[in-house]
């Protein structure tokens, strides 16, 4: 019997734990971070409810994937924390300050437009950290042995800023995408155009980050240009295009959930595309999974852990979404 590779299984969690929670939370943070663009305090509110029922359920990924990430691979855990601790603080301090916003938001009175700003700046602090650990990790880490050799602020890069507002472009469009899907004109309407412009952003970062990475990185660029490479991995680039043309066809002839579908699309052929600059390292540019896995014994616990724990937070999911399917407005939330 073939023994199971326990690094790649868990290391192909922790991916799906990353990629579900930027997808779910990727959305709501979008509605955050489009929030100012309401045009009254109705389509604001009709915002807030589409996402009320979901919004805090979705970060649960984020603590899985950390959770994994920890217990299986240590190494990478103790290199990427120091590496990207002020974005990362940065992005969690958002996070809570967007959660204490969002509540109060629901109950304020005379308040209600100072929470609703707190709210997208959380939203888009949070989406920008995200963005620029991304573009941080792309450019590598600089290790000694296995520690972190680095500096506080080596993450912070122009590939890094790129990210972090592509990142932000790219989770306005699937917040945009998704009031196309939840709610009614005109906020509908709206969305439509938000969606428009996020998506010129979008398109304009993946060029950006897909442009200069060959070009600063040989490793990628052999990956991706070596010998017959580029015709095995040219589906990515063209599915890509075929997404995004689909998405603005969409936009414009009324369709109302492909929209997001093809927005999901956008965002996994991204993840695909640096998975495949990035394999098999978990720290670039030279901490490999294997080499960063934790004792086989260490391993076999996490992934039980993870398969006692998955299928209920997978119920919960997709009970929660079934449940408040459908469109919604202002009136609608889960607080009287």
């Amino acid at each position: 019997m073939t023994e199971l590779d326990l690094p790649l299984i868990l290391a192909g969690i922790i991916g799906a734990g990353v990629i579900v929670y930027v997808l779910l939370d990727g959305f709501d943070l979008g509605v955050g971070i489009l929030l100012p663009l309401a045009p009254d305090d109705d389509a604001r509110d009709a915002m807030v409810a589409s996402i009320a029922p979901v919004w805090d359920g979705n970060e649960t990924w984020l603590i899985l994937g950390g959770a994994v990430l920890f217990a299986a691979f240590p190494t990478a855990y103790s290199v990427a924390l120091p590496a990207f601790y002020i974005p990362l603080m940065a992005m969690l301090f958002a996070l809570i300050f967007r959660g204490v916003a969002f509540e109060f938001r629901m109950k304020a009175k005379t308040s209600k437009a100072f929470w609703s700003w707190a709210f997208t700046l959380g939203s888009a602090v949070a989406a920008f950290c995200q963005g620029a650990m991304l573009g941080g990790l792309i450019e590598g880490i600089t290790m000694d042995g296995r520690s972190f050799a680095g500096g506080p602020f080596d993450w912070f890069t122009g590939l890094s800023v790129i990210a972090g507002l592509g990142v932000m472009a790219g989770y306005a469009l699937l917040g945009a995408t998704w009031l196309v899907m939840k709610t009614h004109a005109p906020l509908e309407t709206a969305a439509r155009r938000w969606a428009t412009v996020a998506l010129v952003g979008v398109l304009v970062a993946m060029a950006l980050v897909s442009g200069l990475t060959p070009l600063l990185y040989p490793a990628i660029a052999d990956r991706w240009f070596g010998g017959m490479n580029f015709l095995a991995l040219a589906p990515v680039p063209v599915m890509t295009a075929v997404a995004a043309l689909m998405l603005w066809r969409g936009l414009h002839h009324g369709w109302v959930w492909e929209p997001f579908l093809m927005a999901v699309a956008l965002f996994l052929l991204g993840y695909c595309g640096i998975g495949i600059s990035l394999w098999p390292t978990i720290i670039p540019p030279d901490l490999t999974i294997a080499r960063a896995a934790a004792p086989d014994s260490s391993l076999v616990f996490t992934l039980i852990a993870v398969l006692c724990t998955l299928p209920f937070v997978l119920g919960y999911t997709v009970y929660a979404y079934w449940v408040f399917r459908g469109k919604v407005t202002a009136r609608d939330g889960y607080h009287g």
